[in-house]
């Protein structure tokens, strides 16, 4: 433990501190619980998500045997960009899914089986579901670390710091009251001294 300085000055500075502390403990405490809350909010996206997928996932399976027969699908359509944006959540800087972008060849509806069409759209959803999971995901990850920090931060100011500021107050308080008690007996002593004096010299 580090030695405190038993003076006024200290007393003041400690006081400050103690002042500090409390001042920020609330802003932590609810940034802590603003975290928490977003947490729960995208879980909650997530598993919608999720069984969305697997909604799609069991509607594919219905028609999917279809692509026995060979249709180059790839040829068609291709992932050209995920687009993600930076948001602002409690003070976190966190990314945003704002869409997904496909590069798509035009087919000859003539000559291409009717259920490419239907792949086509299954695939654009899926890669879409995909990349959506894969941001909340992001975010969660994001989101749990600066709770981690934040619930460090609680338990520093509530656990150690505030019990240590108002126990370096109450000792020095007691020192510097000890020391004034001591100076009014060392004068009250004083005093007397001076009363004898004079009482010696008039006798």
């Amino acid at each position: 433990m580090i030695k405190i300085r038993l003076t006024k000055n200290e007393l003041k500075k400690q006081k400050d501190f103690l002042k500090r502390f409390r001042r920020y403990l609330p802003m932590l405490i609810l940034k802590k619980k603003q975290l928490q809350l977003e947490i729960i909010k995208i879980q909650k996206i997530i598993k919608t998500l999720a069984g969305e997928m697997d909604v799609l996932r069991k509607s594919i399976i219905s028609w999917v045997d279809v692509f026995a027969e060979k249709m180059p699908i790839d040829e068609y359509l291709r992932l050209k960009k995920i687009n993600i944006e930076e948001g602002n959540v409690a003070g976190i800087d966190l990314p945003l899914f704002t869409g997904v972008e496909f590069e798509q060849k035009a087919y000859d509806l003539m000559l291409t089986p009717l259920w490419v069409d239907k792949a086509i759209e299954a695939i654009k959803e899926t890669i879409t579901l995909k990349a959506k999971l894969l941001i909340y995901h992001k975010q969660i990850e994001i989101l749990k670390e600066e709770l981690r920090i934040a619930t460090q931060r609680v338990n520093l100011f509530e656990k150690i710091k505030i019990p240590e500021s108002q126990e370096n107050i109450r000792v020095i308080q007691i020192y510097l009251g000890e020391l004034q008690t001591a100076g009014v007996v060392r004068g009250k002593i004083a005093k007397a001294k001076l009363e004898r004096k004079r009482n010696a010299i008039l006798q």
